[in-house]
Parts: structure tokens; sequence; C-alpha cells
């Protein structure tokens, strides 16, 4: 096993550990390199569509800063306190599940989790591509549509995705460094923006507009839990395996909240403005290009590179933990080959929608609602089993044989398994899944209920499959005998 590169050698060592938990002399993390880390993974000018779905559902520009912040904030509390299971464990996210669902039982949230990694990253690399079209356009005068420009078009998912396998297959230390300068760069880029926008819009023009109802408030809030911290959970653990087992709990909760939290009111408020001023930006195929059309060039340039520059760093992040997931489903390849794998896929699906989709913030808000409910329910789970254990079987999370500490019923722990379906069928009651005005793809038969009525449902799956799953954990006859094997 390799052991933490030394000062002076992260920008050439490529990290060699799977998903193999970190022994505990090799972990010398500090809960602020995972600030930088969430700081720059959320500059990303995905934001801004957020942002502007706030103010397409009718809430006035308070309402909408207000909605970010709880949302925001709130749902990477919730990834900073799964991070602590990865400063006592050791190793990814997913790779902890396995004490949970079983050894068997865990492919289920892995492949979720799986697919939500690969659909962040084809939004990421298909904007990411939009980004640099439309900078080239203003430097160079070309067009920066991508289906008049297919080869430029090309060639711009090419250089993200390039530049995305750089960072994410050197690994963890080349993460962090890259990371924190990141933040500080980009970060005044965006914050360029800001202050441009703050001295330049009318504010008299929307800041009085009547507030928006409180079923749209939470409606608000859940679309930017759904669409910040909860698309992250399963990756909390990712970054924090490497934290010393010193560092306080509190301490991790904090850097997640804050780290990410920060920039995403930032950027979510930008588009929350932008739409507030201009309503266009709402119903804009490529959101880049839109937000672009509103600033002047001098303006355009560093925003632009700060949107491309956003984008990478969430992409880079969330690529070095696909691949780690992909490692925990079976499938038996070293991190770096692993994360050739899932670009390969991704820039596939980047290509199709870049050149062969009309629209954007319809699918894109309709496919974090419809996951944030696996995932949720996941989390509740993942959380309530923090609760009653304190230390996993590092040889155990990774033996799949039958003499597998988490080996329980055939490889599968039914309560954990029983209290994930029951959740996703029960959240998936309440969701409307719904991409225009006018094309709705299903509609559960309690959509209309509170929670359905005030998108809801991933909260609802998260308290049910975390109260499920405490209930028949206790009620298990082998929770106790369970618990004493695998030494939590």
């Amino acid at each position: 096993m390799s052991t933490a590169p030394k000062e002076g050698t992260i920008l050439s060592r490529v990290e060699q550990r799977g998903i193999e938990p970190m022994p505990e002399d090799q972990r010398n993390g500090s809960p602020g390199q995972l600030f930088w880390v969430w700081f720059a993974a959320n500059i990303s000018i995905l934001g801004i569509p957020l942002g502007a779905t706030l103010i397409a559902q009718g809430l006035n520009l308070w309402q909408a800063v207000l909605a970010t912040i709880i949302g925001a904030f709130g749902s990477f509390a919730l990834v900073g306190i799964i991070s602590i299971a990865g400063r006592r464990g050791g190793a990814p996210t997913l790779t902890l599940s396995r004490a949970i669902f079983g050894v068997r039982g865990n492919a289920g949230p892995t492949l979720v989790a799986l697919l939500s990694r690969l659909g962040w990253e084809t939004v990421n690399t298909m904007t990411g591509a939009f980004a640099l079209l439309s900078l080239i356009a203003i430097i160079f005068g070309t067009s920066s549509d991508a289906k008049r420009s297919p080869l430029l078009t090309f060639v711009c998912i090419a250089v993200f995705v390039a530049l995305t396998v750089v960072v994410s297959a050197a690994g963890h230390a080349f993460i962090l460094t890259v990371q924190k300068w990141a933040t500080w760069i980009f970060g005044a880029l965006t914050l360029l923006v800001a202050i441009y926008l703050a001295t330049t819009v009318d504010w008299s023009s929307f800041l009085g507009n009547v507030p928006g109802s409180a079923s749209a408030f939470l409606i608000g809030v859940g679309t930017i839990a759904a669409g910040t911290g909860i698309g992250w959970v399963n990756s909390g653990a990712d970054m924090a395996r490497y934290q010393k087992t010193s560092v306080k709990s509190g301490s991790l909760i904090l850097t997640a909240a804050a780290g990410a939290g920060i920039p995403l009111v930032v950027v979510i408020g930008l588009g929350s403005v932008l739409t507030a001023g201009n309503s266009t930006i709402a119903s804009a195929a490529d959101p880049v290009a839109a937000v672009r059309s509103a600033l002047p060039a001098w303006v355009s340039v560093p925003y632009l590179i700060a949107a491309f520059a956003g984008l990478l760093m969430s992409n880079n992040l969330s690529v070095y933990s696909a691949g780690l997931t992909t490692i925990t489903l079976g499938i038996r390849i070293p991190r770096v080959y692993a994360v050739v794998v899932d670009v390969v896929v991704t820039t596939c699906g980047a290509l199709y929608f870049t050149l062969g989709s009309d629209g954007f913030y319809g699918p894109f808000v309709t496919f974090i609602s419809l996951l944030a409910v696996p995932l949720s329910t996941w989390a509740g789970i993942f959380l309530s089993d923090m609760i009653f254990r304190k230390r996993y079987d590092s040889d155990g999370l990774l033996n799949l044989q039958a003499d597998s500490p988490y080996w329980y019923w055939h490889g599968v722990n039914l309560p954990a398994i029983i209290s994930w379906l029951v959740g996703i069928v029960v959240g998936f009651l309440f969701v409307t899944a719904q991409v225009s005005k006018n094309e709705v793809w299903f509609s559960g038969p309690l959509s209309g209920s509170f929670p359905g009525r005030n998108g809801l449902a991933w909260l609802v799956s998260l308290l049910l499959g975390g109260i499920l799953y405490a209930i028949l954990h206790l009620l298990s006859k082998d929770s106790v005998a369970v618990g004493s094997k695998s030494h939590d």
C-alpha cells in the first residue's frame, strides 16, 4: 500500500490507493483542507440555473437568497456529518456503506450513486463546453452555438475532459492543492462579476417584488438542497478518509457547510439577480450564453473563465469520487483506469446532449429532483447507522466472501435494503417529474399532498429511511451479534 505523499511531491505523485481503508498512522488531513475542496467545487456556474429556477417559481429576490442559505448550508451540513464516517473508517463513502447494506446489498445504492455522479459530470462537461465556446466567440468572433459549430464543440469538450482526467487521476493530494488555489483565483473572478452586478443592476425594479407563497419557498429550499448537498452526500467520506482521527466532528460539519455554502449563496444569488432583471435567462437552452449576453464584454471574459474553472473544479472532485464508486461496485480495475472509464461515459453523454438537446433547465431540475429520492433515503439510513456504529472492520469492508463480517443474509442486510426500497417507493409517491409546463413524465398519487406540493419528497424519504432502519435494526435478532462481530 502507498503512503501519504510527502510535502513537495504532491504535483508529481499519483495516488495509488483505491478503496482500501487508510491506516490511522497515515492520515494527516485537517478540516481546513476540506474547506477549500468544497469551496472550489461549488463555484460552479450551475448555481446560476438554480437561482433562475427560484425566481421562475415565483420567489422574490430576498426569498430566493434565504432559500439558498437554508438549502445549501443545511444540505452540506449532512455531507459534513457523513464525512465523520470517513474519519472513523478511513474508507470512501460507498465502501463504508457495505457495512450497512451488506457486501452484496450495497450494489443498489452504489449503482444509484454512480448514476448520480455520471449525470452531474455530463452536465458539468456540456456546460463547461458552453463556457469555452462563448469565450472563444468573444475572442475570435466564432459562433457560440454548439450545433452550428460541432467540431469546435467537440474540441471544447475534449479540452474540459482532458483537464479533468489530469487532476482526478492524480488523486487526493493533487486535488487538495488545485482546489485551494482555484478557490482564491476563480473565487476572486466570481466576486468581480458579483460586484459589477451589485453596482449596475437596477435594484428598484425587483427588490420590492411581491413575495412568493410559503409553498413556493419550501419548494425552493428543496430544489436547492437537492441540487447541491444532496447530490454530494455519497461523496462526504471520500476526502475525509485522510483526516486525522483527532479531528473534531463539529469541524468537519462546519467546513463542509461553510465551504460549500458561501460560494453557493454567491453564485445562486447571481442567478436570481440576473433572472429577476432578465426573465429570458430562465428559459435559455444555453445558460452560459444567456448570462454572457447580459454582461458587457469586459465582465463576460472573467465570468466565462471563472465559469469554466468552477465547473472543472466540481468535475475533478466528482470524477474522483465516481472512480472510487466504480471500484466499490465490483469492477476490479486500478483507480486511475476507473477515472478514464468514467470520463468516457460522460463525454459521450455530453456530446449527445450538447449537440442534440434543445432544453437545459427542465431536464436538469427534473434529474436532480428524481435522484434526490434514492440518495436521500440512503443518506437517512447511513446517518441512522452512524448512531449505532462507532467503528468499521477494515478487512471486512474489502471481503466480499461469505466469511465477511458484513455478509449478513446471503450478502444482504435486510433491515437496510427493506428501508431503502420502502423509502424510495414512498418518496416517489410525492414526486411530480415535470420537465416543462406541458411535459410531465409522471406524477405520484400523493403529489398533491402537502409534502408533494412543497417539493419535500426528498425529506420524507430521508426521514422514513432513517427511522425505519433504526426500528428494524433494533428489532433484528442478529443486530447485537453483528455489531460484536464487526467491532461496532
